[in-house]
């Protein structure tokens, strides 16, 4: 990912049963890249296709989008129980429409600023 142009990538290396804050749904890894990068994670938007992005994004404080492709139809019908409480800020189609949608609201956010 990196070859790719990410600046890091954050893997858990543990399994589900372990009990640690770095798989998610637990947020550990979304800390410790807000901590690494001087990141305020208010101000971030995790884009995921699993329920468990979802929880990790929200438990840290973060915008969340969801993908429908890969495993987010599943992650909206199957398993929508796991975060019913929780509304995704934006439901996309794919990735492309994720990111239009972060262009368009960083588009007006700024415009609101202006005013």
């Amino acid at each position: 990912m990196k070859e790719i142009g990410f600046d890091d990538v954050y893997i858990c290396p543990h399994q589900h049963t372990e009990g640690c804050e770095c798989r998610k749904p637990n947020p550990g890894m979304l800390h410790q890249a807000a901590t690494e990068n001087e990141l305020n994670l208010s101000n971030c938007i995790v884009i995921g296709d699993r329920w468990s992005d979802i929880l990790a994004a929200n438990r840290a404080g973060c915008k969340k989008i969801l993908v429908l492709t890969g495993a987010g139809n599943d992650a909206l019908h199957k398993y929508r129980h796991k975060w019913s409480n929780i509304e995704a800020d934006f439901i996309a189609n794919n990735f492309e429409d994720a990111i239009r949608y972060i262009i368009k609201s960083v588009g007006n956010s700024e415009m609101n600023m202006e005013h």
